[in-house]
């Protein structure tokens, strides 16, 4: 098959022409088109932005992408799944209204949102992940799996866990359902927090493994014996009672990302698009965004998603480190194994990002050599 080919182009535009015509020109040279999107439905996995957060990609990138699907005869949708932790995405209606509010709506990108696991986050597809050394199964959400394309549309980005946020954490992480984020994030099972359970029961009518008891105080309780850790609970709780322990590992946590990114890829067309600006510290579930560590580069965009991201990552780290950002407050003293600056370890030291491009290699997900074309 050859090197992947991952194009780009920078973030200069002459006078009279916009940063959303080089977008389409360069989807349309990396070669979106040889794509069979016609009746075809298509996925174009998105973060929405946690309100507050002004680092989250505008809605205009979108637009750009699902008019160039629907020229090419596709049914285009943007989604997202809900997150596990509590706050202003944690199920689909608050997940709406956090959208809306950042101007994610059908009238800026002619498309509708579609929240993939559902009202509470429960609604998933148990996926196979072939080769999976941590995974053999993945929770995904249900409309991302009934789609027939998946299109990701990410803002790149560094990550306190994972060292970077680009196509695989958008497309591993993002697309599992609230069972799927607990699986990921954590190595055990889930426990009720008594000061908020209301005793309401209804955890019970999502667990299929009667896991679930009231003790004399009326409050549940989970059998670890009979937990199989699949999280539904976590979902069903509408008081998030319910918590995960996040005990999983960062380099665990990175393969299992890569993990359930080829659960959800494997065996359907698929492309990508990364947008290097605003490269903010931490991740966009934030509800707010430090300043930028490096200066806006550009966009990237390919058919290969571990070469998408690895052609970020070394763009980022040859790119100079704001002073006045983070980068300013770490001690430069992380170098790659060529002895190259890099921003990511100096920024989350605790969190390598090496674990995710390897283990996406490893399970035969993509490669992280990558030829690069510029587009003017």
């Amino acid at each position: 098959m050859g090197t992947p080919k991952v194009y780009f182009t920078d973030m200069r535009c002459a006078v009279g022409e916009s940063l959303l015509v080089k977008l389409d020109r360069l989807i349309g040279k990396a070669g979106i088109a040889g794509i069979d999107f016609k009746r075809k439905y298509a996925a174009i996995k998105i973060h929405f932005g946690e309100p507050g957060n002004l680092a989250f990609l505008r809605p205009n990138f979108a637009k750009v992408v699902a008019d160039r699907i629907k020229a090419l005869g596709g049914m285009p949708f943007l989604t997202d799944c809900n997150t596990l932790y509590t706050g202003r995405r944690n199920n689909a209606l608050v997940h709406l209204d956090a959208a809306f509010e950042n101007g994610y709506t059908p009238f800026s990108t002619g498309v509708q949102n579609i929240i993939a696991d559902g009202l509470r986050g429960t609604d998933d597809v148990e996926a196979p992940v072939r080769g999976g050394e941590y995974c053999k199964t993945a929770y995904i959400g249900r409309a991302i799996m009934d789609a027939d394309i998946v299109v990701s549309l990410n803002h790149f980005k560094g990550h306190e866990s994972t060292g970077f946020g680009g196509a695989l954490k958008n497309i591993g992480m993002g697309s599992g359902s609230r069972a799927g984020k607990m699986i990921m994030h954590n190595d055990g099972k889930p426990q009720v927090n008594g000061a908020g359970c209301i005793g309401c029961g209804i955890c019970v009518r999502f667990c299929a493994h009667g896991a679930i008891e009231f003790g004399p105080d009326k409050k549940a309780r989970i059998n670890q014996e009979k937990c199989a850790g699949c999280g539904r609970c976590i979902g069903a709780c509408s008081k998030d009672a319910i918590e995960n322990d996040w005990a999983s590992s960062n380099p665990a946590l990175n393969c299992k990302i890569a993990e359930y990114a080829k659960a959800v890829l494997d065996g359907r067309p698929n492309f990508h698009i990364n947008v290097v600006n605003q490269v903010s510290p931490y991740c966009d579930c934030h509800g707010e965004s430090d300043a930028a560590v490096v200066p806006d580069i550009g966009i990237f965009a390919g058919f290969d998603p571990v070469a998408l991201d690895k052609a970020c990552i070394d763009a980022v780290n040859a790119a100079p480190g704001i002073k006045s950002s983070i980068i300013g407050e770490r001690e430069e003293s992380h170098r790659d194994e060529k002895g190259r600056q890099d921003h990511f370890l100096d920024i989350h030291p605790t969190a390598d990002w090496r674990a995710q491009i390897a283990h996406a290699e490893k399970i035969g997900l993509g490669v992280g050599k990558y030829e690069l074309i510029t587009v003017k």
